[in-house]
């Protein structure tokens, strides 16, 4: 990390994070780069527990509003053995501490150059944004950011004709390539809870006059 930069991920709170391509370069200038991203993302949210809020894929940066990750490798039973104070006893498992965001945003960011770096030198900038979202007008700020992002840009005239977001899934609940903490999502959540929850028997009663096998 540079020195003077200061980042607070233990936090709990959400944040808004933004990265650029190399030298601001133009690498995401087609649908499969962008699908890549968006793929590499979807992975990233998964391994590392992550919630999304927004994000959007531009043609030399990316921005997202998510989650710290909530995944603790100390859990983790690949670490490292390392044995007992005096030498004495089994060895145990070594301590780890939980993932950060820069661990996530690393791997996302890893994975993503791997696939798409091509003939060049290097894909991403190795510095990036990191804001800390520590009220709800902060996080409707940049949720409108995000999403008015491509339109500010002149890609597009509305939010809803760029398909690289996660505008979509908030204005019509349709599912995309990465999964959205949403309201939609919440609903789809809910009713398969519903779903998947055992149904309650009517408790038995007794006959009239206490006569014979209790009925229903």
């Amino acid at each position: 990390m540079p020195c003077g930069l200061t980042r607070f991920q233990h936090s709990g709170q959400n944040h808004f994070a933004t990265f650029c391509c190399y030298h601001r370069h133009r690498l995401f200038t087609t649908d499969a780069s962008r699908r890549i991203f968006e793929s590499a993302l979807e992975r990233v949210r998964r391994s590392f527990r992550l919630q999304v809020y927004g994000y959007v894929v531009m043609p030399e940066h990316v921005h997202l509003l998510l989650s710290e990750p909530q995944r603790d490798t100390s859990i983790d039973r690949t670490a490292p053995l390392k044995p007992k104070d005096g030498l004495s006893g089994p060895p145990v498992l070594s301590e780890t501490k939980q993932d950060t965001l820069a661990d996530a945003l690393k791997s996302l960011k890893q994975g993503v150059s791997r696939r798409l770096i091509g003939d060049a030198e290097h894909f991403w900038q190795k510095r990036y944004y990191d804001f800390n979202i520590r009220n709800y007008s902060q996080f409707v700020e940049k949720l409108r950011y995000i999403h008015r992002n491509p339109v500010k840009a002149g890609l597009c005239e509305r939010p809803e004709d760029w398909e690289w977001s996660s505008f979509r899934q908030y204005a019509t609940g349709c599912a995309g390539r990465v999964e959205i903490e949403c309201e939609w999502t919440a609903r789809k959540r809910e009713r398969a809870a519903r779903k998947t929850r055992p149904c309650r028997k009517a408790p038995l009663k007794p006959k009239n006059g206490l006569n014979g096998p209790p009925a229903v």
